[in-house]
C-alpha cells in the first residue's frame, strides 16, 4: 500500500502527463482536492497525515477520480461541487459550471439595486448560482429565476435549500427566491414588471473551437450554443426584455469578449439609453447593460 504522499506524487505525475499544459502547482492541487473528497477529509488533515496509508477500496476509488480527471472532465462535475460567490454550489452535468467571471453580473446587478427593494428576474438561471447571490446580498428584493430546463432547476433549488441550512440567518432569503420553468420570457405574463433583468444566455458560435476543449466538451450545449453566430439568444432578450422592465428599468447582459460592439447595437436598436459595457477582471468586455 502506498502513504497518501506517494499517492499524491503519482496522482500529481499522472494529471500533468495527462495535460502538459498544467503547471505542476495546479496538478498537485486537483490530486489534494480529489483525494480529499475521496476520503471526506480536508486538504489539511491529508498533508497533515501524509505517512499515512489508504485502504485497497479507498486507493481504488481514488484511482477512478483521478483517470475521470485526466481525461478532461471537470474537477466540479466528478465532486458534485463548485464554489461561487464564496458559497458552495450543487452542480450537476445539467448545468454549466459557475464562473468567477459571472460574479461581475451579480455585482452590477447588487450596484444597481443598493438598498432599494425591487423586482428582479435572471434569466437561464441554471444552477441558480447568481439568483442565490442576490438574495444573500439584496434581502429587500423579491427575486425570480427561470430557466427551461427542469432538471437544472431542480439543482438551483436544491442549492437554495442547501444555502438555507448553511446560513440559518438567511433561510428566509434563499426561501423567498421563485424557481420558474420557461424559455426566457414564455414564463411570464404581460403585467409582470421588474425593476432589473439579468441573463447569462447562451452565446457561443456552434462552430466555437472552444467547444471541443477543456470544461465545455463536458457542459450542456444548450446552455452555451446559440444560433447566428452566438447572437441569437442575446438578440431575443435584449428586444423582448422592455416590455417587462418598468419604467427606468435596467437589462444586463453577459457575452463573449468580441461580442461586445454587436450587442450595445442591438441595445441601440432596442431602444436603451445609458448603454455601457463592462470589463471582467481579465479585462475583457464582458457585461453590457442599458436602461429604458
Amino acid at each position: 500500500m502506498m502513504t497518501i504522499a506517494e499517492t499524491l506524487r503519482a496522482a500529481r505525475q499522472r494529471l500533468q502527463t495527462a495535460s502538459p499544459a498544467a503547471d505542476n502547482k495546479t496538478a498537485a492541487l486537483e490530486a489534494e482536492v480529489l483525494l480529499g473528497f475521496c476520503l471526506n477529509q480536508s486538504r489539511a488533515k491529508l498533508l497533515a497525515d501524509a505517512g499515512g496509508e489508504l485502504s485497497p477500496a479507498q486507493a481504488d476509488a481514488y484511482e477512478k477520480l483521478i483517470a475521470r480527471r485526466a481525461a478532461g472532465e471537470p474537477i466540479a462535475y466528478i465532486t458534485g461541487e463548485q464554489e461561487f460567490w464564496s458559497q458552495p454550489l450543487h452542480i450537476t452535468l445539467a448545468v454549466l459550471i459557475p464562473r468567477a467571471d459571472s460574479e461581475l453580473l451579480a455585482e452590477l446587478c447588487i450596484a444597481e439595486a443598493g438598498a432599494r427593494a425591487m423586482n428582479i428576474l435572471e434569466l437561464g438561471t441554471g444552477s441558480g448560482a447568481i439568483a442565490l447571490a442576490l438574495a444573500y446580498e439584496l434581502p429587500r428584493c423579491k427575486i425570480i429565476a427561470t430557466d427551461f430546463s427542469a432538471a437544472a432547476l431542480g439543482v438551483a433549488r436544491e442549492n437554495a435549500r442547501r444555502l438555507g441550512r448553511r446560513h440559518p440567518e438567511k433561510q428566509a432569503d434563499f426561501a423567498r427566491v421563485e424557481f420558474r420553468r420557461g424559455n426566457w420570457f414564455d414564463a411570464f405574463g404581460a403585467d409582470e414588471k421588474f425593476h432589473i433583468i439579468i441573463a447569462n444566455p447562451p452565446y457561443v458560435a456552434a462552430d466555437d473551437a472552444h467547444l471541443q476543449r477543456g470544461d465545455a466538451r463536458f457542459e450542456p450545449r444548450a446552455a452555451l450554443v446559440a444560433a447566428d453566430n452566438g447572437l441569437a439568444d442575446l438578440k431575443l432578450i435584449i428586444r423582448r426584455a422592455p416590455k417587462y422592465l418598468s419604467a427606468g428599468g435596467m437589462l444586463l447582459v453577459e457575452h463573449g469578449a468580441m461580442q461586445a460592439a454587436a450587442v450595445r447595437e442591438l441595445f441601440v436598436a432596442a431602444g436603451y439609453e445609458n448603454i455601457r459595457t463592462r470589463r471582467d477582471l481579465a479585462g475583457r468586455e464582458r457585461v453590457t447593460g442599458g436602461k429604458i
